[in-house]
């Protein structure tokens, strides 16, 4: 049996997933407020890119743009701003001093250890309506969709 074709989808599914991703923004924001934590959405991905990099070499200002997908510059302003909250810092790369890579702090690694905390948190609290059977199939259905996404990528 086929997949229902995703144009003929019912186009309040993606009405419902939109509302469902802003939710999760916004109970999120709340429990990272709740910690004092005052970082933009960029400003997080941002950290979460640059700790994907822990077990090498601390990627370097062009890494991160391409991950993020936007100019350089723009990378330039997020890390002035992570570097002024002492969540990242500038480091020279050994091999060429003319690069610079940027590496987590011990104030940025804790951040993302609370930021991960505050997501999980929200989930809780979207999922409560949840049995734990429906939480599971919800799990399978969102991997099967991520995993589709990523091997389009």
């Amino acid at each position: 049996m086929s997949s229902p074709d995703p144009a003929t989808t019912d186009p309040d599914l993606a009405e419902q997933l939109v509302r469902l991703t802003r939710r999760m923004h916004r109970a999120q924001q709340r429990h990272m407020e709740s910690l004092d934590i005052a970082l933009t959405p960029a400003q997080t991905r941002l950290l979460r890119i640059v700790d994907h990099y822990r077990d090498g070499t601390p990627p370097r200002m062009a890494d991160l743009a391409a991950r993020l997908e936007v100019v350089p510059r723009a990378v330039t302003t997020l890390v002035d701003a992570l570097e002024a909250k002492d969540a990242v810092r500038r480091v020279p790369d050994p091999a060429n001093r003319r690069v610079i890579r940027i590496e987590l702090t011990d104030t940025g690694r804790s951040t993302l250890h609370a930021l991960r905390g505050a997501r999980r948190d929200a989930a809780r609290e979207i999922l409560a309506p949840l049995t734990a059977e429906q939480r599971d199939v919800l799990g399978g259905l969102l991997s099967t969709l991520v995993d589709g996404a990523a091997a389009r990528c």
